[in-house]
């Protein structure tokens, strides 16, 4: 993870994301136009919503990510005396987030999105940034569960050939796979090879300037 402006994390970041927003920048700018929003796409804050980033896509930080939101719901989060809490599940391409925020221990449904296709091999991170209106929120644990799922070969594969985050039908900018790192025995091959290669080219070489040189000689005299 590096330091950027999206939440503290890095723009264009590769992976998914999920935002817990507690101040409205478009809803404010409407007002200092004196425009408003309709009562069906005007969004209540504190606001939780998702993104999945192939690392092409930017986080619109003026509209609260509105272009690239896979979806939210709003989330009174703030100023409570007692712990919230967040889930988010991912299985079988399947992303759900439910959160508890009610002091009830009851979860409620937030975020579903099918077709959610995430690599192996990523990392869990928090961060956060703040404006001029700042916050204090502590996250207090990060509990990880692995579960058990029962896949066909078929389902295996098509998890295992998965490179770069995506969503279906949905397009997101197309973007060059990173190439895994080299070996230290494919990178020994590699110069080996190379070396050898170079010096069987340069004795090549000498053998050619070697017989041009013999029938220079042999048409002078």
């Amino acid at each position: 993870m590096q330091p950027g402006p999206v939440f503290g994390n890095m723009d264009k970041f590769v992976g998914l994301g999920v935002f817990v927003d507690t101040y409205p920048n478009e809803e404010k700018q409407q007002e200092a136009q004196k425009r408003r929003y309709s009562p069906g796409v005007q969004r209540v804050f504190p606001y939780i919503s998702a993104m999945v980033n192939n690392g092409s896509l930017s986080y619109d930080h003026e509209r609260d990510g509105r272009p690239t939101e896979l979806g939210g719901c709003t989330a009174i989060v703030r100023n409570l005396h007692y712990d919230t809490f967040l889930v988010i599940r991912y299985v079988k391409r399947h992303l759900t987030i439910m959160m508890d925020i009610d002091g009830k221990h009851e979860w409620r449904d937030c975020i579903e999105v099918p077709g959610v296709r995430l690599p192996r091999g990523y990392y869990f991170g928090t961060s956060s940034i703040t404006g001029d209106l700042s916050d204090n929120h502590d996250v207090i644990s990060l509990k990880l569960f692995e579960l058990t799922v029962e896949r066909t070969p078929e389902e295996e594969k098509l998890h295992r050939d998965v490179f770069l985050p995506s969503v279906d039908n949905m397009k997101l900018p197309e973007v060059t796979a990173p190439l895994p790192p080299l070996s230290g025995l494919a990178l020994f091959l590699i110069v080996f090879f190379s070396l050898v290669f170079s010096v069987f080219a340069i004795v090549i070489g000498i053998i050619l300037y070697n017989k041009w040189q013999e029938q220079s000689r042999k048409r002078f005299y």
